[in-house]
């Protein structure tokens, strides 16, 4: 593990005198995972989404550190400062869980308190069904369990909501829209759902977007989805888990919310908030804090 040049979107407010730091950590198969980390206790992994980096989670960092918790926040393959990859292929659901699981190991734990939201909770799911001895507890925030989302896609309903998936599957064109009218079309997957972001968050945004061939990753990880997706397997998963769901998901609809029990056999509940769209991490950040550090409390 080796520390470099500072991730510059750390800023004062979003460090918080928790003495929030960057490290880079290779996890093997030629990657190298940048991350942010802050706090000393039980490791908590936090997994953003698509179109986010690490500092979607800049509202649930300093809580957690203040509650007892050591919190690394990563840039999944592809995002911002970590490695990209060749090709869509190279961004299937079990080669990111594996990424995750190099990074835990590379930070010196045999497990951790994992946290995943939309894309992040994908490769979280994954994560725990192929590599249940590194998952204590885990938390989804609006991601349908595999399982459930092939379900979904059967539904005339469900793709009309994911019609991005099947746009992605363009050669080139869907990076090259992204980055026009600066990256406006990005820009919209944040602010339709939550119109109150601001121009200096979204400029973070643009930043992290900007980096070379990181656009085509993000988009990657659709196509492999797509293409290769029905290759997963899917396993039961013997890790608490909580769920929680912004109801008013303007792409995943709310059947999605629940996995199927046998899939997921210690499911505690799934928490749902009826004032929060699919960015239910900012909408309802103090109540998703609470339900994190109260569903992470068994673990100290």
């Amino acid at each position: 593990m080796t520390t470099t040049t500072p991730d510059t979107s750390i800023s004062p407010v979003i460090d918080a005198g928790i003495g929030l730091r960057d490290g880079y950590a290779d996890v093997g198969n030629d990657v190298v995972l940048h991350y942010v980390e802050a706090g000393e206790g039980p490791l908590v992994v936090l997994l953003h989404g698509f179109p986010e980096f690490w500092y979607g989670w800049r509202r649930q960092i300093a809580p957690l550190v203040e509650a007892g918790f050591r919190v690394v926040a990563p840039d999944l393959r592809g995002y911002n400062l970590s490695s990209q990859t060749d090709g869509f292929a190279s961004y299937t659901a079990d080669k990111l869980a594996d990424d995750v699981r190099g990074l835990i190991r590379k930070l010196g734990a045999e497990s951790a308190l994992v946290v995943g939201h939309d894309w992040g909770g994908s490769v979280a799911w994954t994560l725990a069904m192929n590599h249940p001895e590194v998952v204590d507890r885990l938390v989804i925030l609006n991601a349908a369990h595999p399982r459930k989302l092939n379900e979904g896609l059967h539904s005339p309903r469900q793709l009309l909501r994911s019609w991005y998936f099947f746009f992605f599957q363009f050669p080139k064109w869907p990076e090259h829209h992204a980055r026009a009218r600066s990256w406006r079309f990005f820009k919209r997957f944040l602010r339709d759902a939550r119109p109150s972001y601001t121009g200096d968050e979204l400029d973070r945004y643009a930043d992290a977007w900007s980096q070379p061939g990181a656009a085509t990753a993000m988009v990657d990880y659709y196509r492999a989805a797509v293409r290769l997706g029905s290759k997963q397997k899917v396993l039961p998963i013997s890790a608490p888990t909580l769920v929680i769901w912004g109801q008013g998901d303007r792409y995943l609809g709310r059947k999605l919310a629940e996995p199927h029990r046998e899939d997921v056999p210690n499911l505690d509940r799934v928490e749902r908030l009826e004032n929060a769209s699919h960015w239910v991490h900012h909408d309802e950040a103090e109540r998703v804090n609470e339900l994190l550090v109260d569903f992470f409390a068994a673990a100290k």
